[in-house]
């Protein structure tokens, strides 16, 4: 008897250990995400000196401020291809933009697709919806390159920051 209670105990705690399976595991995933990706990118953003957004490091590579439009660009198609949702109308922005109105931007296109990845569930995954230049894409598609467009972007802000004497959110202590 004492045997099976102990065998009893010990594959309740093993269940018990057991993480729970989650119902949409890539939403869920890209909700995790999220906060700590949008928290370096506007922190970089906010990092750089206004008089840098026309920064380049070589001519054949686009200024900081572009890269901030096109965050700010690719989390409103992104989030809103992924997450099934229509996209905010908003007015254009540019690279020529203040610094403030680029970081407000930035800042209400991570909010937008807070908002939408809330509303996203894995059933909708395998739809196709249309992607950069007409091409026909699953929503699961356009989940995994908004993940790594932000790991990718919030990379080259980091480069930009360093070459121009700075530190990066993510190597401040």
């Amino acid at each position: 008897m004492k045997k099976t209670l102990l065998i009893a105990a010990v594959v309740l705690a093993a269940v018990s250990a057991t993480p729970a399976q989650t119902k949409n595991p890539v939403s869920s995933a890209l909700r995790d995400i999220l906060p700590g990706r949008q928290k370096n990118i506007v922190a970089a953003v906010e990092e750089m000196p206004a008089d840098k957004f026309n920064y380049k490091p070589t001519a054949d590579q686009i200024t900081f401020g572009h890269l901030t439009t096109h965050i700010i660009e690719s989390n409103n198609l992104l989030c809103s291809k992924a997450a099934a949702v229509p996209a905010p109308k908003i007015e254009e922005v540019k690279e020529s933009d203040s610094k403030d109105k680029l970081v407000s931007s930035l800042k209400a296109s991570f909010d937008f697709c807070s908002d939408a990845l809330a509303k996203m569930d894995d059933s909708k995954l395998g739809e196709t919806t249309e992607g950069f230049g007409g091409k026909q894409v699953t929503r699961a598609w356009a989940g995994i390159i908004l993940a790594s467009s932000w790991a990718d972007h919030y990379g080259m802000a980091a480069m930009y920051l360093r070459l121009n004497g700075l530190t990066p959110p993510s190597a401040k202590k």
